[in-house]
Formats: structure tokens, C-alpha cells, sequence
């Protein structure tokens, strides 16, 4: 193992990232069925046992739905991985091929993602990609249902779609299900050859390299290659100037009737988004329903979503959760921070929601918690300035009423909890809790209060949102509007207010 992994690279069992409060490590378990990532809760409380007896004892589910253990040291990380082993759960390695949390239980899926993610991972280890890509280069394969995959980034998508009687699957790139760019509407085989085309187009650039580095021609090709059935078998990436219009994407009208490409009158253009987003693991953009609640399954049973306030909680109230778990046969983790609790009867739903509710955890999808993202922070993370955890939840308890945007509270500016833009972010430094309005927490902040009274400017902005906003205007438009400077205004202003 080694001692840690450099700050960027994903943190798995085998390679511990160092952060402000120790070594992290994330695990993606493989358990409970095919590619299921399913615990039973009896290996989740020994997971937390470990995490109590190797780091500080705080658990984590991440936006993208794995699962981190934090406050580790070089020594205990081994331990940790020995115990992980000793428990017999298996913890996915090579590209991330992500699927749907409920993926092949929903009765409301287009298609079971399963097969074709387990069909492009073996494809990928066969191209021999898995060394040659980036830590954080990613695919999904999303089947629809309940809860889709849309807010999760990845360098190729795949989103299911019926097309008359069938099944057929939109590919795409560098983004999420709201800006990634569409290449191709193609059957699983052919879904499988370009994700695997597009890899290794990235892999050719390095391991530094995204989707969002390949060029418009190498777009253009992945986008037309499938359609000349002769050159099927030979490497993309040598195919530069198979696209007639040399610069933009089309299907061509030539397509083999042996083609797997779905036929479609030309256009000029394929539905294009931007090239937008990182591929870090960031999930702002796309549009999903949280995982919090019950969703139905099939027959008359259910799952039930409970999520950790801000992806983070002590692992002794993960386990008394788990305790109360009566008839759970599996625990799903999902991306927005949320266990699924599976297989348990309907009846013990209520019981299990006030219990999680009691010990802290989010049970509502209104809940206000879910609209802010904060680190550690203070006293957790060495790296941090301020007790973002406090803050934050001062300002949930305080202005539920006006959070319908993303609020960031970063202990630093590394933005490790939120790294892309929000509408609002407090950020620890030097000079105390900054404001950065629209913006990611490495911008130069807009005005600056004591970390301590942070959550007072925010007060102050909440209520000119509630005094200035137009009849049927949401807290969000009305931010647009006021604008920067008279957000960084009113949150100075608070401590203008205090000392009169």
C-alpha cells in the first residue's frame, strides 16, 4: 500500500489520500448482488467498527455515492484494509462504471444498467485502459427510474431510452445529464465499442486527461465511426476525417442496415451542450430526486432513503442506525449522500425514519441541510478555518425558508465538499468567513466577517432576499438580480449592525 496518494488522485483502500485530519480512504463495495454496491447493515456496523478503532470515527457517503473513512494514519490504514478483507467485502477497483443506486430493482427503469456497465468494464480491462486512464476518469451507465444518475459527471454517459419497442441507449460525453455532449442514440453493443473508443482516445492524451480534453475532430469521429461498418475494428483515434463535414457532427445517410447506430434523418447537427463541468466527482448541473424517502419497488415493498447531513456522521450513530435496521436485507449507497435501506417491511419504515431522525440524520428531501455542502472544517480538518459544521447548521435552523440554491461553506479554499461554482460560498482564510457569490471557493471573496459570526451575514442576507424578492420569484432569481455587489454589502453590513 502505499503511504498516501497525492492530493487529486481518488483515495482508495489501496491508496490513502492524505487530508487536514489524517489519511482517507474510499471504498466502492461490490456485495449484495451483481455490481449491486450493496451492504447488508451487519457489514456496514463491522466497516464502522473499523473506522472507530483506525480513524477518528467519522463516516462519509459522497455525492457520488461511495462510501470514505477519515482520520486514518499510515499504520491503522493498513489495518483498516486487513479488516475490510477479513470481512469479505469485495470493493471495486479499474475505471469507475457507475449504475443507478436502485439499479435492476426498479420496477420504473428503462433498462438494467448492470449488464452493459459489467460488459464495458470487462471491455475496458481487455483494451488494457485501466492503467492508462486517470484515477478520476468515469463512466455511467444510467437505466432511468426513480432515481437517475443525471447530477453525476462522468467522461461517458450512457442514458437508457425506449425507442418504439426497444431499447436503446444515448452516448455521451464530458458532463452531466444536463450539459454532456450527445454523440450517438445506439444499441448496448455499439454503446459498449464507442465508450470504450472514447477512453481510449482520452488514454492517448494521458493521465491527466478528460473527455472534455478531445478535440472537435476526434468528437466528430467518435460520433460517425460506427456508421462505416468497414472500418468497424480499427482504432478511432486514427480516424480523424471520417465526418464529411469536417467539423461538425452528423449521422451519416449512408449507415450499413447492419449498423448497431439507430437511423435518423441527417442533420446538420447533433443536440449539443457545452463542454462543461469536471470530471472530479462533481455533481452540480443535472437534475435528480434526491434519495431521501420511499420509493417504491416491485410487488407492494419499498426502499427508504435516509441521507447524512452534509455526506458526514459519527460512526457510532451509523451503527445505532443500522441496529434499528429490523428486517433490512441490504443498504445501498447513493449519490446526493443517502443510504437505501432495502428488503425491510413496509411497516418498519416510520420506526426507522423517527429513530434516523433522532439521531441526526436527514429524513426529508425538504429538509434545508440538503441545500448546503460543507467540509469538516474546524476543529475536524487541520486544513480548515472556521467550524463550518456549526455554521451551517445555524443557518439551516435559521433560513430554510429562502434555501433553494446550493450554499457552500468551505473551511479553506481548497472547496473539497463542493469544488464547482454556488451561488453562495463561505470560505475560511486569513481575514476571517469570505462571501464569494457565484463562484467556487478558490475565488478572490467579496467581503469578509469574523468566521465565528458567519452565519449572522447570511442572516442578513436572507432577510434582504425576503424583503426585495418579487411576488412568485424563488430566493435564487433574486440573488441574480440583487447581485453581487449588494450580497457582499449585506454581508459586511451585519457587522456594521452589531457594533452600533
Amino acid at each position: 500500500m502505499n503511504a498516501f496518494s497525492r492530493r487529486g488522485a481518488c483515495p482508495a483502500l489501496s491508496a490513502p489520500m492524505q487530508t487536514g485530519d489524517g489519511l482517507l480512504v474510499r471504498l466502492n463495495p461490490v456485495t449484495g448482488g451483481p455490481s449491486s454496491g450493496g451492504l447488508s447493515p451487519k457489514l456496514l456496523i463491522g466497516l464502522c467498527e473499523s473506522a472507530l478503532r483506525h480513524g477518528n470515527g467519522i463516516m462519509e457517503v459522497t455525492a457520488r455515492g461511495s462510501l470514505q473513512i477519515r482520520g486514518l494514519t499510515a499504520e491503522s490504514a493498513l489495518l483498516l484494509a486487513a479488516e475490510v478483507d477479513a470481512l469479505d467485502i469485495a470493493v471495486r477497483t479499474g475505471v469507475p462504471v457507475e449504475t443507478g443506486p436502485l439499479a435492476g430493482i426498479d420496477p420504473q427503469e428503462i433498462a438494467d444498467p448492470r449488464p452493459l456497465a459489467e460488459r464495458i468494464r470487462t471491455a475496458v480491462e481487455e483494451a488494457g485502459l485501466t492503467q492508462r486512464l486517470g484515477p478520476k476518469v468515469s463512466v455511467v451507465v444510467d437505466g432511468g427510474g426513480q432515481l437517475t444518475m443525471d447530477a453525476v459527471t462522468a467522461d461517458v454517459r450512457l442514458s437508457a431510452t425506449r425507442i418504439d419497442a426497444g431499447v436503446r441507449w444515448r452516448v455521451s460525453v464530458a458532463g452531466d445529464g444536463k450539459n454532456a455532449r450527445l454523440l450517438a442514440l445506439a444499441d448496448e453493443g455499439a454503446a459498449r465499442d464507442i465508450t470504450v473508443a472514447a477512453l481510449r482516445m482520452v488514454a492517448e492524451k494521458g493521465r491527466e486527461a478528460h473527455a472534455r480534453d478531445l478535440s472537435e475532430r476526434q468528437l466528430v469521429s467518435l460520433a460517425g465511426w460506427l456508421c462505416l461498418t468497414s472500418l468497424r475494428e480499427a482504432p478511432p483515434s486514427v480516424l480523424p476525417d471520417i465526418s464529411p463535414s469536417r467539423g461538425e457532427i452528423t449521422l451519416s445517410p449512408m449507415v450499413s442496415p447492419n449498423s448497431s447506430v439507430v437511423k435518423k434523418k441527417p442533420a446538420s447537427k447533433l443536440p449539443i451542450s457545452p463542454l462543461e463541468g469536471e470530471m472530479s466527482g462533481r455533481t452540480e448541473g443535472g437534475a435528480s430526486r434526491k434519495p431521501i424517502g420511499l420509493f417504491p419497488l416491485a410487488g407492494d415493498t419499498f426502499t427508504l432513503g435516509i441521507a447524512l447531513p452534509y455526506g458526514s456522521m459519527p460512526a457510532d450513530k451509523i451503527i445505532a442506525l443500522m441496529q434499528s435496521a429490523v428486517g433490512t436485507t441490504e443498504i445501498r449507497l447513493a449519490p446526493g449522500r443517502a443510504l437505501l435501506f432495502v428488503g425491510q417491511p413496509l411497516a418498519a419504515n416510520q420506526p426507522l425514519q423517527h429513530t434516523a431522525a433522532t439521531l441526526g440524520f436527514v429524513t426529508s428531501p425538504a429538509d434545508p441541510r440538503t441545500r448546503i455542502a460543507a467540509c469538516p472544517g474546524t476543529p475536524a480538518c487541520a486544513s480548515g478555518r472556521i467550524a463550518t459544521r456549526d455554521i451551517a447548521e445555524t443557518i439551516a435552523a435559521e433560513n430554510a425558508d429562502i434555501l433553494d440554491f446550493t450554499l457552500h461553506i468551505s473551511g479553506c479554499a481548497k472547496g473539497c465538499a463542493h469544488p464547482g461554482p454556488a451561488a453562495l460560498t463561505i470560505v475560511g482564510g486569513e481575514n476571517g468567513a469570505g462571501l464569494v457569490v457565484n463562484a467556487t471557493a478558490k475565488a478572490l471573496p467579496a467581503g469578509y466577517r469574523p468566521g465565528y459570526d458567519a452565519a449572522r451575514g447570511i442572516s442578513r442576507i436572507a432577510a434582504m432576499i425576503r424583503s426585495t424578492r418579487y411576488q412568485g420569484e424563488n430566493a435564487a432569481a433574486c440573488l441574480t438580480r440583487l447581485g453581487p455587489v449588494g450580497i457582499a454589502e449585506a454581508y459586511r453590513q451585519a457587522r456594521t449592525e452589531k457594533r452600533k
